[in-house]
């Protein structure tokens, strides 16, 4: 019987030790945390001071920019409004350093696709090896600098 117990004991432990590896934690803040699973996924947990209003920001940014085929944000993949969570592609490795006129480069690119970052950050800069491009996360503070139907309208 102490045997059993002690193996069942040990497998548990195990279990916790595959599913800490499965998604390991990249970032763990007061407003956010940050997680990628296995297969990936980024996933991204909303808390802290007006933790509501910022998934709704990064929701409708991410959903407007992948409307708009902008190639270096991440694609927002599940959204979860009661958990105050998103689930989206990954945009590769951060960035440690960058000349900060590139870094401005990067991040007035963004404004071609209708959005203002709003925390233009090297945080906030990672590079997806895949093909060779720096992309942007983290869209909670963006603006939208022209509503979609706007431009829709204006190109018909």
């Amino acid at each position: 019987m102490k045997s059993r117990r002690a193996a069942e004991g040990l497998h548990r432990m195990v279990l916790a030790g595959i599913l800490r590896e499965v998604m390991h934690e990249i970032k763990d803040t007061l407003r956010a945390t940050v997680r990628i699973g296995y297969d990936g996924r980024v996933h991204k947990t909303f808390r802290g001071p007006k933790a509501e209003e910022r998934f709704a920001t990064e929701t409708a940014v991410l959903r407007y920019l992948e409307a708009r085929n902008c190639p270096f944000v991440p694609r927002l993949l599940e959204a979860y409004p009661d958990e105050l969570k998103i689930v989206t592609s990954s945009c590769g490795t951060r960035v440690e350093h960058m000349d900060d006129g590139r870094l401005r480069e990067i991040f007035g690119e963004l404004e071609a696709y209708g959005v203002r970052h709003d925390d233009a950050e090297l945080r906030n800069v990672t590079y997806r090896q895949s093909d060779g491009r720096f992309c942007l996360i983290d869209f909670e503070f963006a603006t939208i600098l022209e509503p979609l139907e706007s431009v829709e309208h204006r190109n018909l």
